[in-house]
């Protein structure tokens, strides 16, 4: 479809290891992705994210399947399909023998791009990403805020019409990070597409037209936050911190009036109840017939991170099951 900038058909990725055993790191999945949109990617670790991504940026080839860019087969042509797309990796691939100026210029000529024209994009994302007073210095002397800001600016040197980015913030601390969205928010509005990966979720939330979840190599769900936030038991989530934490707790509050689910996450019980105004009292009556001692009680809206725990069993940052 020509709205569609990228379109991903029963993709499907099969390992097979020393040993002759078959591992489908990817199982068929199908989504789209719509021009001009900021479209999350997210999954618990080894969710077969980063194989799928691997896939869609010709990084590495697929078991079966079909992926699209721009309405052209990337499997059967590779090479267009890298003028269109610009990858933005979690590590550090910047070449640290050069300066920033050179990398840039450097990624520019693998496109074919004219001296001229390689130089006056050079110094338009130097200035925008603001690494002009640093542009002759080695990348190897940059802080892990400008060889990430360098890494966007080097992706978009070729203009490409779909930006990838694969955890782009993870390390950086809050100030960077917010300049980073800035001006990843700026290349969007100016018509770049960003495919976005991230473990931190408020991001999604405030950035992302649209979010997929995969988990197990498989596609669990894609719709906007609000949508995906529809799909959990409750909007509605009490959250209690207990001096000791039991599993046979999770059972017991299953049992109680109001409650939909009850998990253990970040060595809190939630509850998830079906009423926006649960009864306090009777809660916290029944925790004084636990072996136990009831520290905190709040109540709050349901998160991306609550859709998480009830498609995958996981939370996305730390990944503890429920």
């Amino acid at each position: 479809m020509k709205n569609n900038i990228l379109e991903v058909k029963d993709l499907k990725k099969t390992f097979v290891m020393g040993n002759g055993r078959k591992i489908e790191a990817v199982k068929g999945i199908s989504f789209n992705v719509r021009r001009g949109e900021v479209f999350g990617f997210l999954g618990p670790n080894g969710a077969g994210k980063s194989t799928t991504i691997s896939m869609l940026t010709t990084q590495r080839t697929s078991t079966s399947g079909e992926v699209l860019i721009d309405g052209k087969s990337l499997i059967k042509n590779p090479s267009e399909a890298r003028r269109k797309i610009g990858v933005v990796a979690q590590h550090n691939n910047l070449d640290r023998g050069l300066t920033a100026r050179e990398n840039l210029i450097y990624h520019a000529k693998y496109f074919g791009m004219e001296t001229k024209e390689s130089n006056k994009k050079a110094d338009e994302y130097l200035e925008k990403f603001g690494l002009s007073d640093r542009q002759h210095d080695y990348v190897r002397s940059y802080s892990g805020g400008m060889a990430q800001r360098l890494k966007i600016a080097r992706a978009m040197m070729h203009t490409p019409d779909i930006l990838f980015l694969d955890e782009p913030t993870t390390g950086l601390d809050p100030s960077y990070r917010a300049i980073l969205w800035e001006q990843m928010t700026e290349l969007n509005k100016a018509g770049t597409t960003i495919f976005l990966t991230t473990h931190y979720m408020e991001e999604p939330e405030q950035l992302c037209d649209r979010i997929a979840i995969v988990n197990q190599g498989e596609l669990k769900a894609i719709g906007t936050s609000a949508e995906l936030k529809a799909m959990i038991p409750s909007n509605n989530i009490v959250s209690m911190k207990l001096s000791e934490l039991k599993q046979n707790y999770v059972e017991e509050a299953k049992k109680l009036p109001g409650v939909e689910k009850a998990v253990i996450q970040n060595g809190l019980l939630q509850l998830y109840m079906n009423n926006a105004q649960p009864d306090f009292n009777h809660l916290i009556g029944w925790t004084k017939g636990l072996d136990t001692t009831l520290q905190n009680i709040s109540l709050s809206t349901s998160t991306l991170d609550d859709v998480f725990i009830h498609l995958t069993g996981k939370g996305i940052m730390n990944n503890e099951s429920k």
